[in-house]
């Protein structure tokens, strides 16, 4: 790559013609560019070194306080996310979506099945924040909605987890969507109950009962082992700070849409005016950021 751009550049010198001096010009920008990428993608490789960090993930987005407001920003999250394993080429799944009443999303769970799926998601847990005048809202006033992101591996074969089944409730209900032939007209859809954690874990994309409740102890199987991980950070008191509990006080990032447009990640301190690059899944300088700030935590 670096002798090309050299050959480049040697040709661009020797050249007498404008237009073609500007094609060639133009060609050196693109490697650059194609330098500067591969480059970037080869540090997160370097960075992700944690002990799940090459497994799937499964995503949970919410909807905090605020109604519709909320509701309309999970689903962007939910968007921006989808739109982002597309870019990287990883198939997603979407394995629970519950509709809100007039817009948006009640809850929505998704698997991104991927190498380094969540090693590379795994800083996005947490709450995320949202400023914007309000579709929604006739007088055109500023708004402010949270939702939450949740994101646990996959856990695969070699991991075993044991639940108990006297610890689980098990609860069928009727398959929501956005409508159309694939919605299910039956009871089909599956919600697991970890009593002891509360954890709990939907899935309604089978048209099977069966297969939606196999789906859905993986899940909690994946949930549990995160819940137990989370529990030994604790203990050892090395968790990262941006795995604290949830809540709507602890946002990790906001997305500044009025008056000004910014989106900034309150951990690593960084900062993107581009902000519909960003909601449209190009999430790649914020998680290289958080990889960064985590290696630093780890010396």
């Amino acid at each position: 790559m670096l002798s090309d751009i050299e050959t480049y550049f040697h040709l661009a010198k020797e050249e007498t013609d404008v237009a073609q001096r500007g094609t060639l010009l133009a060609e050196i920008e693109r490697e650059i560019a194609a330098g500067d990428k591969y480059v970037s993608e080869l540090e997160t490789v370097t960075l992700l070194s944690g002990e799940n960090d090459r497994l799937n993930a499964i995503v949970t987005i919410k909807p905090g306080a605020g109604g519709m407001e909320s509701q309309d920003w999970a689903e962007m999250l939910l968007r921006m996310y989808l739109r982002w394993a597309e870019r990287q080429g990883f198939p997603t799944v979407l394995y629970d979506y519950q509709a809100g009443e007039e817009a948006g999303l009640k809850s929505a769970t998704f698997a991104v099945n991927g190498h380094y799926a969540y090693g590379l998601l795994l800083g996005e847990i947490g709450v995320h924040r949202l400023v914007r005048i309000s579709p929604f809202d006739q007088a055109k006033r500023r708004h402010t909605s949270f939702a939450s992101v949740y994101v646990s591996p996959e856990i695969d074969d070699t991991i075993e987890v044991v639940i108990k089944p006297e610890d689980i409730r098990v609860d069928t209900y009727r398959s929501s969507g956005k409508g159309g032939q694939h919605v299910n007209t039956t009871d089909s859809a599956v919600r697991i109950t970890h009593i002891p954690t509360g954890l709990v874990a939907n899935c309604q994309n089978e048209r099977s009962q069966h297969k939606n409740k196999e789906k859905a102890m993986s899940m909690l199987r994946s949930k549990l082992y995160e819940f137990e991980l989370e529990k030994k950070r604790e203990v050892t008191k090395k968790i990262e700070d941006s795995k604290l509990d949830i809540d709507f006080g602890s946002q990790i990032r906001s997305y500044v849409l009025q008056p000004y447009r910014m989106i900034k990640d309150h951990r690593t301190k960084l900062e993107i005016g581009d902000v519909d690059r960003v909601l449209d899944g190009d999430l790649r300088p914020f998680m290289q950021a958080y990889l960064r700030m985590r290696r630093g935590e780890k010396k």
